[in-house]
């Protein structure tokens, strides 16, 4: 397999066996808990906060401009949240796709949950919903034929693309 040299990726592949990684992680242990906490927004990629959901960039995206929709509560499936903050999550999947398609010009839009690690959560233990912006032409023959993708994408310029966009969300739940 040919390699693209991506040195922002090191933390990450790092991390792969670690605690964070398991279905079991406390909340004490997660990543995303603790940018929650955290006080810098634009560092953690954290483009607005609601009342029971964050918005936030994916720290390794798969495409330019692929955020996550994440619930403030600790949780791994959405049987465990409230009503309020599934109906919140889905208010904000809709704002969202409109979001990426308007301030980044994508063609399309993905959106996915996955549940465990088994179906590809790396994250298992914190439910996030990813939207993922799709442009034509994003996937090519690297892939298939060199196992390999390249992502060249500033996440402080695509933050500062979005986030006026979400600051401008007003949501009817």
């Amino acid at each position: 397999m040919k390699k693209l040299y991506a040195p922002w990726r090191t933390i990450y592949a790092r991390s792969i066996a670690s605690h964070a990684k398991r279905a079991d992680t406390s909340e004490s242990d997660c990543v995303f808990c603790a940018q929650f906490k955290a006080s810098d927004d634009h560092a953690n990629g954290i483009l607005r906060r609601f009342k029971h959901t964050v918005v936030m960039l994916n720290k390794y995206p798969y495409n330019a401009g692929h955020i996550m929709i994440l619930p403030l509560q600790h949780t791994a499936t959405l049987h465990q949240l409230t009503i309020d903050a599934r109906q919140e999550m889905i208010e904000l999947a809709s704002h969202a796709q409109q979001v990426v398609t308007s301030a980044l010009g994508a063609h399309g839009v993905n959106l996915g949950i996955n549940f465990g690690k088994a179906a590809g959560a790396g994250l298992p233990a914190h439910l996030h919903m990813h939207i993922l912006p799709r442009f034509e032409g994003d996937t090519n023959f690297m892939p298939t034929l060199c196992n390999t993708k390249q992502i060249s994408v500033d996440l402080s310029m695509i933050y500062t693309q979005l986030k006026p966009a979400f600051d401008a969300i007003e949501l009817a739940v």
